[in-house]
């Protein structure tokens, strides 16, 4: 796979990641860019617009050859990378997000929440309350505990209901 195409995050100044992918497909480099439609609201009107899925990053199809393009491209600042490595995204990663780049309608970003983290419900009946985001046949539960007593209780939530805790 070292001579083979990979595909990779490229990171972008803020806002450019159109720009960036417009570059890009300019020099034959394959790129993705997942867009959603997103409702921007002033006093007078609402109007509907397309924006970066993942704000800051393009996602590139290259070789370890075409990689000097890409990082030459205006706007681009690096790609991602774990221990001086570039990442490589899986295959799947990308179909899914090429599901998404179909359906712009449908899909909106969300906070990357962990199993495990410490979270906080935003709307609904437990709204202000705070615990750990667990994954219990197919659903989300928040996990409240009494510390004092050493017992649990589980919530069903909806995940777009949680924010994480900082």
């Amino acid at each position: 796979m070292e001579h083979g195409r990979c595909w990779l995050a490229a990171y972008t100044r803020s806002r450019h990641e159109n720009q960036v992918a417009s570059q890009l497909s300019c020099k034959g480099v394959e790129s993705l860019l997942p867009t959603f439609a997103k409702l921007n609201r002033w006093s007078d009107r609402i109007k509907r617009s397309q924006a970066p899925l993942f704000p800051g990053y393009v996602f590139v199809h290259v070789s370890d050859a075409e990689r000097v393009p890409v990082l030459q491209t205006m706007g681009v600042v690096n790609l991602v990378s774990v221990g001086g490595k570039a990442a490589r995204l899986q295959d799947e990663e990308i179909d899914r997000l090429r599901a998404c780049f179909a359906r712009p309608n449908e899909v909106e970003p969300h906070p990357y929440l962990k199993v495990g983290h410490r979270v906080r419900v935003k709307h609904g009946p437990f709204a202000g309350w705070e615990g750990i985001l667990v994954q219990k046949q197919n659903s989300a539960r928040l996990v409240i505990t009494v510390d004092q007593i050493m017992r649990a209780v589980s919530i069903n939530l909806n995940g777009a209901d949680v924010e994480s805790v900082e």
